[in-house]
């Protein structure tokens, strides 16, 4: 299909220039502008081509309205004002969705949609994740230009003279982790945890569909410019069963998709669209595609491992990567990559609230499954041997022979992650940090040992309390209590992140500088991400574990031991799920508190929830092997 178009041209993005692509490619019937709600959810809808072009100047400009009732933006546009409009953004890359499935009669082609990635106008202000993440990119260089004006010597220290520069750049690449089935397949958690184990799939040769669907995902990535580097099996998931005809059963497989780096808001822009092509493509091959966090308990969870850096390019066209030191063979990081580092972690607190934000991504932040619990960083075990530590939240990345791959991998993100305010609130976090190093003047040295210092020790930026680095494998070496204490204790639930935001004012601060963060966004933004989880709870989470618990039935040929285990299970039943004239089920008071708006209860009682329902599993699988063995 060379002859379809996929990316509009940088020329063309403007009412003529789409007038004479359009009129060229009959195939092409409909017009979408596409925003982003501060939910992460992205805006669709039919304008067909014959209409648009008549009216381009106006919908580019905001033609396209919603009543408000559409997006998540709750406080901002409400009922009686919620008038919301759609602004093309032509800064980024516009491209064609092919609906594969119904070929135009006159050309015979698939019928595309142009896909037009725009911001959320109300009342005159952009009020969308994709406006946050423009902001931060444009508030970034500004004040990095004003920094490091007065900072010069930090400029050097990095190998740049910040007079010579002509922009800075936010740059961010995302790592895709899915999970892909044969509709409606189970397998059982004990075959895959141990297919885990052994590492039966990590990095291991792809079959038939899978095979073919993600081949078509990778060419089809190539054709929008996303240039991908790799797709391959991720460590869950179990060898399928192959039919009479050849192909293959009962597919569980968990896969990996990366691609070329680019500027954050184009970044952002690419994970939209490589999430909407993979699960298309495998679709159509008959393979049902999932990008929950954690969408099976006991087996490795899906991440999207975030890379962030910043460069300085100059008026000759080169590159800086501010992050990278002088000589990389005797430092890690320049003073301004050590100050993103510690600005990254000090207010992680605050960040962390647009990183991991829903019941599903808690449910993957657990110890044991390479998924981050503590925010602490690892840098390496010595200078010149670059190292990668998968238990911290933040990795630096470095390669000796290229200055410019220097990096920070952020592992707390997921799938479902709003990857545009995720990288809003982590770069706002970097800049807190650089501009107290620059401004500091210490050296790179200096500010290793500072980054590097022992909890109890103070210090003018960092937490006295608290430890920033190790390059220890953090769930082996420490335990639960020296975690907490030396790297403070990880929230558990949705609203205990979120009250992060009341708990530390001077973190949120560094988010809020410049206005990027109004405390309109936060408030709004709180108060959809709070809807959202109670909501789940009640509705989702609840007549889940209750269909769980129904599960749990009393088997035939018990012995004495199982006779004791079964009472300990019905009582875990009861406590959970049934009330009685003394007792109220934990479900049921969950149900209450949320109706009363008393979430610290709901997240209290959902830790326990939790907790009871582990022990429920884990106790009927004893119970359930003992007398069906094997």
């Amino acid at each position: 299909m060379g002859e379809l178009l996929y990316v509009v041209p940088a020329s063309e993005r403007t009412p003529q220039g789409l007038r004479a692509l359009l009129s060229a490619q009959q195939q092409i019937r409909f017009v979408s502008l596409s925003g982003v709600d501060l939910g992460g959810n992205d805006t669709d809808e039919k304008i067909p081509v014959s209409h648009f072009l008549g009216n381009a100047e106006e919908y580019l400009a905001g033609g396209v309205q919603t009543d408000g009732s559409s997006v998540v933006l709750p406080g901002i546009a409400t009922l009686n004002d919620g008038k919301v409009d759609l602004v093309a953004d032509a800064g980024v890359r516009w491209y064609v969705d092919y609906n594969h499935e119904h070929p135009d009669p006159a050309t015979g082609l698939p019928i595309g949609t142009l896909r037009i990635p725009s911001f959320l106008k109300h009342r005159d202000r952009f009020i969308d994740s994709r406006a946050i993440l423009k902001r931060t990119m444009e508030s970034s260089g500004a004040r990095l230009c004003a920094l490091l004006a007065k900072h010069p010597a930090a400029a050097k220290a990095a190998g740049f003279d910040p007079r010579q520069v002509e922009r800075y750049e936010l740059v961010a690449a995302t790592e895709l982790e899915f999970w892909v089935r044969t509709p409606g397949v189970n397998i059982a958690t004990e075959s895959l945890a141990v297919s885990q184990i052994l590492q039966e799939s990590y990095w291991k040769r792809t079959k038939g569909s899978v095979r073919s669907a993600l081949e078509e995902s990778l060419a089809l990535l190539e054709r929008y410019g996303l240039a991908p580097e790799m797709g391959h099996k991720e460590v869950g998931g179990i060898k399928a069963t192959v039919s009479g005809e050849g192909s293959f059963d009962g597919i569980m497989e968990q896969l990996e998709v990366d691609w070329r780096y680019a500027e954050a808001l184009q970044s952002a822009d690419n994970e939209l669209l490589a999430r909407i092509m993979i699960k298309e493509t495998f679709r159509r091959h008959g393979l049902e595609v999932t990008f929950l966090a954690k969408p099976i308990h006991g087996v490795a969870g899906s991440g999207e491992h975030t890379h962030l850096s910043i460069m300085a390019v100059l008026r000759d066209g080169t590159r800086r990567n501010l992050f990278s030191p002088l000589d990389v063979r005797t430092d890690y990081l320049s003073p301004l990559g050590w100050g993103a580092l510690m600005g990254l972690l000090r207010n992680y607190e605050a960040a962390g609230a647009f990183v991991t934000a829903s019941n599903d991504a808690f449910n993957r932040l657990k110890p044991g499954f390479e998924a981050p619990v503590c925010i602490v960083a690892a840098v390496g075990h010595e200078v010149g041997m670059p190292s990668r530590n998968r238990t911290v939240l933040a990795g630096l990345v470095r390669d000796t022979a290229n200055p410019l791959a220097t990096r920070f991998e952020v592992r707390a993100p997921n799938p479902h992650t709003n990857t545009y305010l995720a990288v809003a609130a982590l770069c706002q976090s970097m800049l807190d940090g650089i501009a107290w190093a620059a401004a500091s003047s210490r050296t790179a040295r200096e500010l290793q040992e500072d980054f590097s210092k022992p909890a109890g020790t103070a210090h003018p930026y960092l937490e006295k309390s608290r430890a920033y680095r190790s390059e220890e494998n953090v769930f082996e070496h420490y335990d639960a209590a020296e975690r907490d204490r030396l790297f403070s204790r990880p929230p558990a639930t949705v609203w205990e992140t979120l009250a992060n935001l009341d708990r530390y004012p001077d973190k949120v601060r560094a988010l809020q500088a410049d206005g990027v963060f109004s405390a309109e966004m936060l408030a709004s933004y709180r108060t959809a991400t709070l809807l959202r989880w109670a909501t789940e709870l009640t509705d989702r989470v609840i007549p889940e574990n209750a269909r769980v618990a129904h599960a749990c039935v009393r088997l035939p040929g018990e012995n004495a031991l199982d006779a004791g285990r079964w009472t300990a299970i019905q009582s875990y039943k009861e406590e959970l799920a049934r009330d009685d004239v003394n007792r109220t089920s934990i479900f049921t008071r969950i149900r209450s508190a949320v109706a009363a708006g008393d979430y610290a209860a709901v997240s209290a009682l959902q830790v326990e929830m939790a907790e009871r329902m582990s022990e429920l599993t884990g106790l009927y699988r004893l119970y359930r092997q003992n007398i069906q063995p094997g």
